[in-house]
């Protein structure tokens, strides 16, 4: 059982612990989280019954304590009590945090998804295609067979001149002539 003498014996060795740690002393750091590590730790399990996240919290907190200890003032509190309030705020914020989370992935998982208009996709592919059929009627016999050969029957030009028994050149210039009919005809800019 710990009397209060001792009690206020070993809060007065923490606040000069913390305050020599405001200084930068790493050991006098060390001795005030040996004083309070047990009561930050318990503090912070108590709110998230988590132990892993119990352990990424305390570490946060001594952190913070170690960047801030310049802030503690002993005419407000014990650097006890000072500590041990800022795990509870932290490992709040923790639980906050994994509520809204939680809260944003039930709203996302219920939103509407707008309905697929599969309808309206079948007539503009239906007018896309007449559209092509046009402009390729209006192609010379010679450059359709040239572009259906090219396009549609993935020949290289090569390929199509010996199917075709005709030059290279010749090959060029009809699907050179006939990609300009066509985008000519279907309104396509340049």
């Amino acid at each position: 059982m710990t009397t209060s003498s001792s009690r206020d014996t070993a809060q007065a060795g923490a606040a000069q612990a913390l305050a020599c740690a405001a200084r930068g002393d790493q050991a006098a750091f060390a001795t005030f989280y040996d004083a309070t590590a047990a009561a930050v730790h318990g503090t912070v399990l108590r709110v998230l019954r988590d132990p892993a996240q119990s352990e990424e919290v305390v570490q946060e907190v001594f952190l913070e304590a170690w960047r801030t200890a310049a802030r503690f003032d002993p005419a407000r509190g014990s650097a006890h009590g000072w500590i041990v309030t800022m795990a509870h705020r932290r490992a709040v914020d923790r639980v906050r945090a994994a509520q809204a989370s939680a809260r944003r992935d039930v709203e996302v998982g219920h939103q509407e998804v707008p309905p697929y208009d599969s309808v309206s996709e079948e007539v503009e592919v239906l007018l896309e295609t007449d559209e092509v059929r046009r402009a390729l009627d209006s192609l010379t016999p010679l450059q359709r067979e040239a572009i259906d050969l090219a396009y549609f029957g993935g020949r290289t030009h090569r390929q199509i001149a010996e199917d075709l028994r005709v030059p290279l050149g010749t090959v060029k210039t009809r699907l050179r002539d006939g990609l300009i009919r066509l985008r000519d005809v279907m309104g396509v800019a340049r």
